[in-house]
Formats: C-alpha cells, structure tokens, sequence
C-alpha cells in the first residue's frame, strides 16, 4: 500500500521544522570511499555483525542516504525513507551513483508516525532509526511504530538526545529561533560556529596535540561531517529528549533486551541497540 505523502513545507515556513534534507543534500559532496567505509565499520560494531547478508535492513529516516548504501554494501537487503523530500532525493543519488537499478535496494518518502504505510512494509532482521526519531515531534509514537516492524531476534539500533534537564530546553530555544527566521539563523550561527570552532580547536590540541587533530579525526565518527552535524545540531526542530532509563525501560515493557548501551554525561545522543525476544508460549 502506498504511504501517504505529507507536504511538510508549511512546517518549515512557518518555523516548525529545520530543512534536514537541505543540509543532508550539502553533506553529499564530502561523501568519499573513506567516509563510506567508516559508516560500514559503524553498522558492523553497532550489529555486532561482519557483514549483513541475508539481512533485511530498514534505514527509518535515511538522512543523506549515507548508511542505508554502506548497509547494502555489507550485503543486506535495504528498504530506505525518509519524511523530507530532498533527503529521499539525497538517497536515491547515492544508489544512482552504486547501485544504479538494483532491486534489493527501495528507496521511498513517508513517516515514521504513519502507521498504516509502515504496516504494509513488513518485517525486518535490522532497523537503524540514527537521530531521527527526537526530531519527529511524537518520538514515542515513531519508537511504537519501528519497534513493530522487527522480527523475533532482530535487532533495533536508535540514538536519542540525551535529556539535560536545563541545557536541553535552552537547546530547544536556540533550535526554534534558528528555524523561525533568515535573520535569526544568521544570529544563532553568528553566535555558535565560532565557539564551536574554538571548542573544536582546544579539544584538538588537548586530544590530538593538532590544532586541527579535532576536525581530521571527527570523520572516523561514523563517516560523519563536522561542519553538517554542527548545523544539523543547530537547527534541529522538532527536538526531543530522554534519559537513557526511559528508552531501556520502554523497550523492556514490550519484549526487548538490552544488547548495547553508549551513554553520554552531556549534549548528544544516547546509542541503543535492542534484541526482540522471542515470545514464550
């Protein structure tokens, strides 16, 4: 069953939504055999797998496209979308470019909150739902809908905001003033680049004894770019967050056991990776 379209443009227009698809779409230029295979090296630690084949992989808001190529790389079979438009453009250059016309790989625009178009995509062995589902505004609604959609013994890997209290809502004001308006975007990257930069910078010399070692190494993060997440980050609206308590104790009320757990003490994401168990009868 076709999933219904959702013209989202009225959101951005009206400062309710950052054009994550915009900035995915500038990130595609930086994207090279190096970046590639640090994405693939990121799916293989975070599925504790060497390779996906005979894997049905679901990329639940595939971004850039970036994960949902480096997961048929490694062999899987690979269902692709996203809500923004220009992302599921995004995507489909990426195949165009490397696997132009292979049918293992379907690549479509829809929501993680509509239930009905995820219903009629079956089941999956793996979903990678990475940063998505806290921009969605109904996070818990997007985690219901994935988490029906695994198999017995499949695997569900998600990262979500990590809820700082005071920081967090501070964020979520900075992120709504950079959506509302030209003018304020222009004020809050006026504000945040340069301390970012700067941040990066000590963190470099600190780190890496390089002013630059920062920003040469934050590529082996998954293949990502440092300037885009800083954007990505800055813009991020709709915003939600948990502490990683509440995500565990969600997924263990429904059936799932915890495999893996990265935390953070501040700003970012939690990384989870959860097991459906099987049923007893």
């Amino acid at each position: 069953m076709r999933n219904k379209i959702v013209d989202h443009s009225n959101e951005i227009n009206s400062g309710e939504r950052f054009e994550f698809g915009k900035n995915w779409h500038s990130f595609l230029s930086s994207i090279n055999d190096e970046r590639i295979e640090e994405a693939e090296n990121s799916l293989k630690d975070i599925f504790n797998l060497s390779n996906l084949e005979g894997k049905k992989f679901l990329d639940a808001g595939s971004g850039s496209g970036l994960f949902s190529l480096a997961a048929r790389r490694l062999g899987a079979e690979v269902y692709s979308f996203d809500f923004d438009p220009i992302s599921v453009k995004c995507t489909r250059e990426l195949k165009n470019i490397f696997f132009k016309n292979d049918t293992e790989w379907v690549i479509d625009e829809g929501s993680v909150l509509d239930e009905e178009y995820l219903e009629s995509l079956g089941f999956f062995d793996l979903i990678y739902s990475w940063g998505v589902l806290h921009h969605t505004g109904d996070m818990y609604k997007g985690l219901n809908n994935i988490k029906n959609l695994i198999k017995s013994e499949g695997v569900i890997a998600i990262a979500i905001y990590n809820d700082q209290d005071i920081s967090s809502e501070f964020w979520k004001i900075v992120k709504r003033f950079y959506c509302s308006n030209n003018l304020m975007r222009f004020i809050v990257l006026a504000i945040f680049v340069p301390f970012f930069t700067l941040q990066s910078i000590l963190i470099g010399v600190v780190k890496y004894r390089n002013p630059i070692g920062h920003f040469i190494n934050y590529k082996k993060k998954r293949g990502m770019s440092i300037y885009y997440d800083w954007i990505d980050w800055l813009g991020g609206y709709p915003f939600e967050v948990a502490k990683p308590e509440e995500i565990i104790d969600y997924f263990q009320k429904n059936n799932f056991s915890l495999s893996a757990l990265i935390t953070t003490n501040r700003l970012g994401c939690n990384q989870f990776t959860f097991k459906k168990k099987i049923k007893s009868v």
